[in-house]
């Protein structure tokens, strides 16, 4: 078990190595994805499914183990493949991964947190228990909170990973085709920050509280009995 924990760990670390020793993080920018954006179509046309399925196997890598760049794969998802087909595979890539990093940090953190905290991770976890897909659904939905926390913090809790998955699909849908309509108008983006208004931020923010009110509704009426 302890091997296994460390081979996990130590191809983890190999990986950001790789990526930034060969410089591979020159490649995830706006810029990049601007010049490179007809080599990229025509490599696509040319060569579509071996394409997809590099594409896909870079996202999933990309969100399993949290390396920099999901937004520019995003708008390169819909650049490619358009917003509908797009955000499809973005949103599948994007679920296997996260799913991937849940079950890393179950299977490497959970049970020495456990014992350590034994007695706030019990309360904790009931209270996520009881409102696992408003909980789960707030944090996908409001831009605000990092995607490989989630990932992280719902891996040290007892959720079922059927749940995680779920909820993390329906979640990340919205934005991720946000991010993939965007990609349609590449040509028109100065900045990433041009996607993420404040008004954008704001809707989905509060698309996240309506998904609180179930969660609300049973502490309330917990309360009254």
């Amino acid at each position: 078990m302890k091997y296994t924990k460390f081979f996990i760990i130590a191809a983890i670390v190999g990986l950001f190595v790789v990526f930034y020793m060969l410089g591979f993080n020159k490649y995830l920018s706006l810029e990049a994805l601007q010049t490179n954006r007809e080599a990229l179509n025509t490599l696509y046309h040319e060569h579509r499914e071996a394409f997809t399925g590099a594409f896909m196997l870079i996202y999933i890598i990309s969100a399993a183990i949290s390396l920099p760049g999901a937004t520019i794969l995003t708008l390169t998802g819909g650049f490619i493949f358009g917003p509908l087909l797009g955000s499809g595979i973005v949103i599948v890539s994007a679920t296997i991964g996260a799913s991937l990093a849940f079950l890393v940090a179950r299977f490497i953190l959970r049970n020495t947190l456990e014992k350590k905290y034994e007695r706030n991770l019990k309360k904790f976890n009931e209270g996520i228990a009881k409102n696992a897909w408003s909980y789960l659904l707030f944090l996908r939905l409001v831009p605000l909170f990092p995607f490989f926390l989630i990932n992280i913090v719902m891996g040290l809790t007892r959720v079922p990973l059927r749940t995680f998955a779920l909820v993390s699909f329906i979640g990340m849908y919205p934005g991720t085709f946000v991010y993939t309509l965007a990609g349609g108008q590449l040509a028109t983006i100065h900045s990433v920050k041009d996607i993420a208004s404040p008004r954008l931020i704001g809707a989905f923010t509060l698309l996240g509280c309506f998904a609180l009110i179930p969660g609300i509704y049973k502490k309330l009426k917990g309360a009254k009995k």
